[in-house]
């Protein structure tokens, strides 16, 4: 018995909204260690950008994510802030 490779996936195109933001929250990957709350945190910032969510100061308390050397207040203030760059 053997197990089969996992399925390809394939990247979002550099310029996309979804790379930018998922790149965005990976900026921040020494106050958010875990990967899985950087995943969940990008996710809610793409909708927030497609005009579907919360803002970044209701998200970070919102998806509970794990912080380290960080309040969340600033780092709200810094995803704000980087955000600018894509909302155009």
């Amino acid at each position: 018995m053997s197990t089969l490779p996992p399925p390809a996936t394939e990247k979002f195109p550099h310029s996309s909204i979804e790379k930018q933001c998922y790149d965005l929250v990976d900026k921040f990957k020494e106050f958010i260690p875990i990967t899985n709350d950087r995943n969940r945190l990008g996710f809610n910032l793409v909708k927030f950008v497609q005009g579907e969510g919360d803002a970044p100061e209701i998200l970070v308390k919102s998806t509970k994510i794990k912080l380290e050397g960080i309040s969340h207040k600033d780092l709200a203030v810094k995803l704000s802030e980087e955000l600018k760059s894509i909302i155009k």
